[in-house]
């Protein structure tokens, strides 16, 4: 996990080579080699961001895995203990007939009794005894049926932890792999390089935004149509994130100290107490979708085809994130990932009237939250 959470800024600041999309003998690279690495290093830090989503999916599955392993092996104890007691039971019989004599039939006793009312009785008795040795005999067959069942399933309980034990180190491992190629490219930039890089990615932050706000998907002058302000726990999830600017984004991470992106997005609706799902793609796929145009301040949004990357909605087109290893808690553009869509973690939820919300203050903002503030892409590298 230390490695994952080595600042890829390191790496920058120590860049001493050239880039390998560089035209040879160059000592920059050409433009087409920026944009072409550009991509490279985004498409790296999305699959390492997707590899992140599915261990802590696989994560949430070894928990609950592990708590069937418990039920199930106190299942089974359960089981031997009765099959145990079936046995003693059985065992009593068995010593209770070898100490006795053979008995003569009901009837013959009966018959040759001096006191028939006496051997009525007693053969009452024999009934009786007999029927509590089928009842203990039965008992210890479902006994072992069931302490044979309780030990497949705790068998079987076991392998599936297993298997998700080795999935999910195959998933850590992906994500570590991808994370040291970036590392890996990075360390061979310039800072004149490492700029251009930052530049060109601005850039195209900026033209995203301008093409999502002329598209008139956000509603008026790029502002999502009302309800425009949050429920009263949506802002209490957006004042949270808002408190997390500038902490580091970790791989994995849920808070306090650092986050990986919906670990923010988790921790903050759970300080608004709604819990919603750990992972982007299951906040994706089981919260419910709402408009672009309809988005309000608190709201999530969702990225990338596969939904491997959540942030929170701020509002005025913008959002709250933990970008990716490397960067920290920031504000950035609503555009500055490819849009999968938005949901909602409280629909049920009644916005609150404009003149009771107070967007919150971003940092080095103290009027509220309408300025740029220190935590937003303008004051931080957008890769």
């Amino acid at each position: 996990m230390s490695r994952l959470r080595s600042a890829c800024a390191t790496a920058m600041a120590t860049a001493a080579a050239t880039v390998l999309t560089a035209v040879p003998g160059s000592a920059a690279p050409q433009p087409g080699g920026v944009a072409e690495l550009l991509t490279q290093l985004k498409s790296l830090y999305q699959q390492a961001e997707a590899a992140g989503d599915a261990y802590n999916a696989t994560s949430q599955a070894l928990a609950k895995q592990r708590a069937e392993v418990a039920r199930a092996g106190g299942g089974l104890a359960t089981a031997r203990a009765a099959l145990d007691r079936g046995r003693g039971a059985a065992g009593a019989i068995a010593r209770a007939q070898y100490r006795g004599t053979p008995e003569l039939s009901g009837y013959l006793q009966l018959l040759l009794a001096d006191d028939p009312e006496r051997a009525a009785e007693q053969q009452h008795m024999l009934s009786q005894s007999a029927r509590s040795t089928v009842a203990t005999e039965d008992q210890l067959a479902r006994g072992k049926q069931q302490a044979d069942a309780a030990a497949q399933a705790a068998s079987a309980a076991l392998a599936a932890q297993q298997r998700l034990s080795a999935l999910r180190k195959k998933q850590r491992d992906t994500a570590e792999a991808k994370l040291r190629q970036v590392e890996g490219v990075l360390a061979r930039l310039t800072p004149e390089q490492l700029a251009r890089l930052d530049a060109l990615d601005r850039s195209g932050t900026a033209k995203a935004q301008q093409d999502l706000v002329a598209s008139g998907a956000l509603g008026p002058q790029g502002r999502a149509a009302a309800p425009a302000t949050p429920t009263a726990a949506g802002a209490a999830a957006l004042r949270y994130a808002v408190g997390q600017i500038g902490k580091p984004y970790a791989w994995g991470a849920t808070g306090p100290d650092s986050f990986d992106c919906s670990g923010l997005t988790s921790r903050a609706w759970a300080h608004a107490g709604v819990r919603v799902p750990r992972t982007s793609q299951e906040q994706w796929h089981s919260l419910p979708h709402v408009p672009l145009g309809r988005l309000r301040p608190g709201d999530l949004v969702v990225y990338f085809p596969k939904a491997t990357h959540v942030a929170i909605y701020l509002g005025d087109g913008r959002v709250v994130q933990a970008p990716r290893p490397g960067a920290r808690v920031k504000v950035s553009p609503l555009a500055a990932n490819p849009l999968l869509g938005a949901v909602r973690p409280d629909p049920a939820g009644a916005a609150l009237s404009p003149a009771a919300y107070r967007p919150p203050a971003l940092p080095g903002d103290p009027g509220g939250g309408t300025g740029s503030g220190t935590g937003s892409d303008a004051a931080a590298h957008a890769l």
